[in-house]
């Protein structure tokens, strides 16, 4: 299928993980993808394989808690290719540590990268988007709704990006901009051995995968999901639905 041509389609955080299998999957989908990562080795990589499936790719060496590098990555784009479709704000980082361990640096790190990289991503790619409209997408998580010890900094950050992609749903109505989050729970991303519980704990009876989560944005962002805007959809197999008490 050719949905996305003639389109451009911007996406933090895709040089690996679940961000290289959406940047593939709008690859494939005739898309011009533009990956911002600050992995370069990942992220030439993830544009080498949809350059070798005749795809468009561009990699842009981009640290999206930094404004300069987001501007000069929005300028880079504005150049290039004169609009901005898509945007998917994925980039994310984790840091798990006790309260009293983290300091301030380590809690701003993830801050600025989990949920101040989407708002300069959004903010400088607004320009960009034509008044015919666009869609934007922000990759929260599942711990935005329930915890783990240990992980304040990301679930916080996570948790303030649904509060952001719904402040700018209603802010960027009136440019025909479409704003939603995607919650992904267990995407399994490092190719490790699963046992059977991990799977059956789920009530969709397998650990997630990448294209899961790709998928859901492929249609997120398209024509037919025209009347979405605001949204969060959970990705999880159902867990966060499901009652669980030790016995």
């Amino acid at each position: 299928m050719e949905r996305y041509k003639y389109k451009v389609v911007v996406i933090s955080g895709g040089a690996a993980g679940i961000g290289r299998e959406i940047a593939k999957a709008y690859g494939a989908e005739a898309a011009s993808v533009v990956i911002a990562d600050i992995d370069a080795d990942g992220g030439e990589k993830t544009k080498d394989e949809i350059l070798s499936c005749g795809g468009d790719c561009e990699f842009f060496r981009t640290d999206v808690g930094n404004e300069k590098d987001v501007i000069s990555l929005m300028n880079f784009i504005g150049q290039k290719y004169g609009k901005i479709d898509v945007l998917i704000n994925n980039a994310g980082i984790f840091d798990k540590i006790n309260i009293q361990e983290m300091t301030l640096s380590r809690w701003q790190r993830v801050i600025d990268v989990n949920l101040t990289g989407p708002f300069l991503c959004s903010k400088y790619a607004i320009e960009h988007i034509k008044p015919s409209g666009g869609s934007i997408v922000n990759i929260s998580s599942t711990r935005a709704l329930m915890s783990e010890g240990d992980s304040e900094a990301y679930d916080a950050s996570k948790a303030g990006l649904l509060g952001l992609t719904r402040s700018l749903a209603v802010s960027l109505s009136e440019r025909r901009i479409r704003v939603n989050a995607v919650s992904p729970g267990w995407i399994e991303t490092k190719g490790q051995e699963l046992r059977i519980v991990d799977h059956l704990q789920h009530p969709a009876a397998r650990v997630g995968i990448p294209s899961d989560v790709a998928g859901l944005c492929l249609f997120i962002t398209s024509s037919e999901a025209g009347f979405i805007t605001g949204a969060n959809f959970v990705v999880d197999g159902g867990m966060t639905v499901k009652m669980i008490y030790e016995s």
